[in-house]
């Protein structure tokens, strides 16, 4: 019988890297990754400048702050790449007249036009999932997101 020292677990029970369900999302998300640089680079954008076009596109207008909650980012993060899309000309940022502690973010016509130049349809094609399935894992992936921050919040 083979037997592990009280406390640490047998070899079999011991998980592989593959079993990790972290990893699979990290990974997964590494692969998007690769998948959209092509097409981002030929718009001259990074993953997280093309995310906050989409935002923006959806509500203009928005506070750095409620852009950052929106995308999962803190401010300190947020600002230097709006500075660097505000200078691009995709974007523009001004205190908000009604409190100026906060900075409001709307899109400008060239920010509009290249949210315009979407992203190909061959990306959905290449995940390999239909229509059905590509809702579903979505709409799992997120519910699992918002899962592990209200458990990070309780902890907090």
């Amino acid at each position: 019988m083979n037997r592990s020292a009280p406390g640490v677990p047998a070899a079999q029970d011991v998980k592989k890297l593959s079993d990790f369900l972290c990893f699979a999302v990290y990974s997964a998300n590494l692969a998007f990754g690769k998948a959209y640089k092509p097409i981002l680079d030929e718009l001259g954008l990074s993953y997280t400048q093309y995310i906050i076009l989409v935002a923006l596109s959806e509500e203009d207008n928005q506070t750095v702050s409620g852009l950052g909650e929106k995308l999962f980012l803190e401010s300190n993060t947020l600002t230097p790449i709006l500075k660097k899309m505000e200078a691009s000309g995709y974007l523009s940022r001004q205190r908000d007249p009604a409190n100026e502690r906060q900075v409001r973010i709307a899109l400008t016509e060239a920010g509009r036009r290249l949210r315009e130049r979407s992203l190909t349809s061959s990306l959905s094609i290449d995940t390999g999932l239909s229509g059905e399935e590509f809702s579903r894992i979505q709409g799992s992936v997120a519910g699992l997101r918002d899962n592990l921050l209200k458990a990070v919040k309780k902890r907090d």
